[in-house]
């Protein structure tokens, strides 16, 4: 069965270890694209964060953020949104006291506001430069459940990889893990990694469930590319399930099929292999 919609992770994926887009990742994805296929980039990004990837290409993409909070198109229409009950959030806040250096919480908002932190360290060697590509979004509040005036999308906390596993489990074993998803991505390579609080059943996967659904479509249809534990479930539902050669070992782990890594290209190779070759 021909492939109808390619589900893209961003970072680590689509992306080298510079951040930047391969020339070869940009023709394939703009090539499947005027073949028909569908694209959606399904990322833990913010929709403001991960737009200047889509502006890069050529055609219209279907845009699953936040992991898979939200959707939008890449022309900024919402198309799909789940929200963080505002209690849940100010609970989740409550119960990782010991850890307040690391949240932040995201809005659906325009623009100003969108993430709130309680304190912002602009020389922070881990996250200072990701304060300063988002300074127009980000604001601060103190203490931080103040922000809660409405339902957010997420609570995201960000650290080394120590911390973030630390309040991973925090987060899994409290009383009230039932009122809420966890998304965890982890860069051993950079000693970072982020633990997305999301409302309860949602994952990436899930949300590529529910819109493949919409589409009249069924998981048969879809091919997806992952590198990272918060890919997971999205692998685990596509009907082709692509690895990059450098993800975490419990995707490798698997038995999915393994593409090359972020930076020799892997997403094109992967849709020429399996997408493209359909066409031939």
């Amino acid at each position: 069965m021909p492939v109808r919609l390619i589900a893209l992770d961003i970072d680590g994926t689509l992306l080298d270890d510079h951040s930047r887009l391969p020339e070869s990742n940009r023709r394939a994805v703009a090539e499947a694209s005027a073949r028909g296929i569908e694209i959606a980039l399904v990322t833990g990004r913010r929709y403001d964060f991960a737009m200047p990837i889509a502006r890069q290409f050529p055609c219209p993409l279907t845009m699953i953020v936040n992991n898979g909070a939200l959707v939008k198109s890449s022309a900024g229409e919402t198309q799909m949104v789940r929200l963080l009950p505002r209690g849940v959030a100010r609970r989740v806040l409550d119960m990782t006291s010991e850890f307040r250096e690391m949240p932040s919480v995201c809005f659906d908002r325009p623009r100003e506001n969108q993430l709130i932190f309680e304190r912002i360290d602009w020389e922070d060697p881990l996250r200072g430069p990701y304060f300063a590509r988002n300074r127009e979004f980000i604001s601060q509040m103190s203490p931080l459940y103040k922000c809660l005036t409405e339902d957010p999308i997420q609570i995201m906390f960000t650290g080394s990889v120590e911390r973030a596993r630390a309040v991973e489990s925090v987060l899994a074993g409290s009383p009230l893990r039932s009122e809420y998803s966890l998304a965890a991505t982890i860069y051993q390579n950079r000693d970072f990694g982020m633990v997305d609080v999301i409302p309860a059943g949602c994952s990436k996967g899930s949300t590529l469930a529910e819109w493949v659904g919409r589409r009249g479509w069924s998981r048969e249809d879809v091919m997806a590319i992952g590198d990272n534990h918060n890919d997971l479930e999205m692998l685990h539902y596509a009907g082709l399930a692509v690895v990059m050669g450098n993800s975490v070992p419990e995707l490798k782990s698997r038995g999915w099929r393994e593409t090359l890594t972020n930076g020799e290209g892997g997403v094109a190779a992967a849709i020429e292999a399996y997408a493209l070759g359909a066409f031939s």
